[in-house]
């Protein structure tokens, strides 16, 4: 079965970017760890708008992800440079856009609430992307007018190549290889635990079925933010939420205790916390009945070759531990 599209809005950070986002129907993220991170979050077929200045611009659907060689000397945005780290970044990653919608809609109304809340709690614009509820999605879908335009094509004249993940840290060489970052973790689980949504509404005895939730990316709180939030699409009369932590290494006894206070901010409408990770300390398997443990591996790995992420995505196991 086809995975459901996700809406994403795609935070920009200066006026001359979004306008050159607009013009060609366009986005692009830098060759930071961040800008990888969104370029997997995102598949084809998902939907975005673009965020600047408290405002929701346009909605778009993803038809093409590219990589660009050499994408320093690729229009249409020049490299940032930044004076502290001395670092300079460029957009390699870049998605091709269908402009379904025109609109231009501030943040304060109550149908963005859902990231209105998170860009409040977070204190602005630090992540690259925020991914929206279904909710959010429909109400958007129903903004502004048709877009009945034409579309003014880009065109880029450069090689493409399809960036890999490393274990090994010194094998890193941006952006063609990244190191295994927990944000890539994050990327692969979030589409994977689709696999086992079933089984994890059965342990906490929701009365619901697994299609009628939607596993979204991270969640901002007071407390922080947790790394995958699970909800009903469609709630009526009261929510239920599952909070995921996801952790590269072994899961700590620090990482329980975060995801018990990430718990206690929702008192009743959070049913209980995911905590996932690359092994657990055995005792720690029987803990109280609201935490569900998952234990994550890949399937015929060597660490020592590199991988494309739907490779990883591919390999990737998600084994329910059962509580003793």
């Amino acid at each position: 079965m086809m995975d459901a599209p996700s809406y994403f809005l795609i935070s920009v950070s200066n006026r001359e970017n979004l306008e050159l986002c607009l013009k060609y129907r366009m986005a692009g993220f830098t060759n930071s760890i961040n800008g990888f991170w969104t370029f997997l979050d995102i598949k084809e077929g998902d939907y975005i708008s673009f965020l600047y200045g408290a405002r929701v611009r346009n909605l778009y659907k993803v038809v093409r992800k590219v990589v660009y060689k050499n994408a320093e000397n690729l229009p249409p945005w020049q490299p940032v440079k930044f004076k502290q780290s001395g670092k300079t970044y460029y957009f390699p990653f870049r998605l091709y856009l269908k402009q379904e919608r025109i609109l231009d809609e501030p943040m304060i109304r109550p149908e963005f609430a859902y990231v209105a809340e998170n860009l409040l709690l977070r204190g602005g614009y630090r992540k690259t992307h925020f991914q929206a509820d279904t909710v959010t999605f429909y109400n958007v879908s129903n903004m502004g007018e048709s877009f009945k335009g034409e579309h003014m094509p880009l065109d880029i004249d450069a090689d493409t190549f399809i960036p890999k993940i490393v274990f090994k840290r010194d094998k890193q060489k941006i952006p063609e290889k990244y190191h295994f970052h927990e944000l890539i973790l994050q990327a692969l689980v979030r589409k994977k635990l689709q696999d086992v949504l079933d089984g994890i509404v059965e342990y906490f005895g929701l009365n619901h079925r697994a299609e009628e939730f939607e596993i979204l990316g991270e969640k901002a709180l007071p407390e922080g933010y947790v790394d995958i939030f699970i909800k009903l699409k469609h709630p009526v009369g009261e929510n239920r939420y599952l909070l995921a932590e996801v952790k590269r290494g072994k899961a700590q006894n620090k990482d329980l205790k975060q995801l018990k206070i990430y718990l206690s901010e929702f008192k009743n409408e959070a049913v209980g916390g995911i905590l996932i990770a690359k092994d657990f300390p055995k005792r720690k398997r029987s803990v109280e009945r609201n935490i569900l443990m998952i234990k994550y591996s890949f399937e015929s790995l060597n660490p020592n070759e590199e991988y494309a992420y739907e490779d990883l995505l591919e390999r990737l196991q998600l084994d329910v531990l059962s509580p003793r």
